[in-house]
């Protein structure tokens, strides 16, 4: 009786990392970031982003690498140093931009799907965004990355 909770529980504690593994989502510190194919710089590497702020989701770890998973289901492993915590979105569909954090505010613009979204302050489900020229608020449903609470 006694094995067999120490096996429904080491299951469950298992089961709870990876929960927490699974939902964190960091983005790229650099320009240039280099994925490689292994957790180590002896490993070569596999490709290179070139987009600062892009959101990926942490799917594994291994001492001071990340295996990540992009929003088009590129995966490899990234060095600590390279990341940092997520303020940013990828769209997956077309978002009206809008003056006020409320539908009846009037849409100054549309976010079109595969745009990265960076985001200055959430409440909810609204969350302000600035770029150069254009500063509103974007109602997220469906988006790649995490919104800050």
């Amino acid at each position: 009786m006694r094995i067999l909770i120490y096996i429904i529980f080491y299951f469950f504690f298992i089961f709870q990392i990876q929960i927490s593994i699974a939902e964190e989502f960091v983005m790229l510190k650099n320009n240039k970031v280099n994925v490689r194919y292994g957790p180590s710089f002896e490993y070569p590497i596999k490709y290179t982003y070139l987009k600062k702020n892009l959101p990926v989701k942490v799917i594994d770890k291994k001492e001071n690498f990340r295996r990540i998973i992009d929003h088009k289901h590129n995966s490899g492993w990234i060095h600590t140093s390279q990341l940092r915590k997520s303020s940013s979105v990828v769209l997956v569909e077309n978002h009206l931009i809008f003056s006020k954090p409320t539908k009846f505010s009037e849409p100054i613009a549309i976010a079109e799907k595969g745009k990265l979204i960076l985001l200055k302050k959430c409440k909810g489900n609204w969350c302000k965004t600035k770029n150069k020229n254009i500063s509103g608020w974007i109602l997220f449903n469906e988006f790649w990355g995490k919104l800050p609470n």
